[in-house]
């Protein structure tokens, strides 16, 4: 699992003292910046939030799985007020991003998005409004639940929570770790977060490491887990946010799962949201 840790000094100190100097230098390179995400309070700086209800342009339609149904609104984040420069990907200067997801809650969990399956990818949708674009608050449409659903009121809008955000050190989890010293996995161990809300960094894998599973979906299945290709595949993918189940928010992904959207750093920078990739993973 891709561990979080929030002092990268530590991590530095730790691989110098368990690993010879060339090795614990190469390792120290792999380490990512992150902008991990936690509930705000106080007068903690807010950089988006879970749940509650989109701010959209009137031209902007509500995302939704044909043959399906209609995307829940999963959380949105304000790129001016995320700490874009501690991170080593390139976030848009201002605007917003929107997260999507068909959560189960219309077909009982009956359809799955899976990036194997590229006819299911429109089940997760990132949605950019750049900066100074008129937007209004803007609940599902309940005509695209009906004929789904007996009882509108069943469909619930995930419970807003304000975000606010502070910088981790993070390990990749892409490499066979059982060339390590016994002594500095467990260390690493000892240290190690959960998954959590984060843009940016290392995803934090509940099972296969995401970068490496959006590599197998894109080559098509056809390219062996460990091949030079995979590997070469992998990374080409860089985390752009993963969102937690969250109890404060009434977010279950499966069995205490995440949900993580991947882009490739040149289609970041040409803000082209519609390449990544998705994937989810649970217990």
């Amino acid at each position: 699992m891709t561990e979080s840790f929030a002092d990268a000094a530590t991590l530095h100190d730790l691989a110098r003292a368990h690993l010879p100097a060339d090795a614990a230098e190469r390792w120290i390179a792999g380490l990512r910046p992150a902008a991990r995400l936690k509930a705000a309070s106080g007068s903690d700086p807010v950089v988006g939030r879970l749940g509650s209800l989109p701010l959209l342009p009137d031209d902007v339609e509500w995302p939704v799985w044909d043959g399906h149904g209609p995307l829940a609104f999963v959380a949105s984040l304000d790129c001016a007020a995320l700490p874009s420069g501690a991170l080593d990907i390139e976030l848009p200067a201002d605007g917003t991003l929107n997260f999507f997801y068909f959560d189960g809650q219309i077909d009982d969990g009956d359809a799955l998005v899976n990036p194997g399956e590229p006819e299911t990818l429109a089940g997760a949708r990132i949605i950019y409004v750049p900066a100074g674009t008129p937007t209004a608050e803007r609940a599902m449409p309940e005509d695209l639940l009906e004929g789904l659903v007996e009882d509108l009121e069943d469909v619930e809008t995930y419970r807003e929570v304000p975000l606010t955000a502070v910088i981790e050190a993070t390990v990749s989890d892409s490499y066979d770790d059982t060339a390590f010293p016994e002594e500095f996995r467990n260390a690493l161990w000892d240290l190690a977060g959960n998954a959590c809300h984060r843009v940016g960094g290392h995803a934090t894998a509940v099972q296969n490491p995401v970068d490496h599973e959006i590599a197998h979906a894109v080559l098509g299945g056809k390219v062996a887990w460990g091949e030079p290709a995979m590997e070469a595949e992998a990374r080409r993918w860089t985390l752009l946010a993963q969102f937690d189940s969250d109890h404060r928010a009434q977010m279950m992904w499966g069995d205490t799962g995440c949900l993580y959207w991947l882009i490739r750093p040149e289609d970041l920078a040409e803000r082209r949201f519609d390449r990544a990739m998705f994937t989810w993973q649970c217990c």
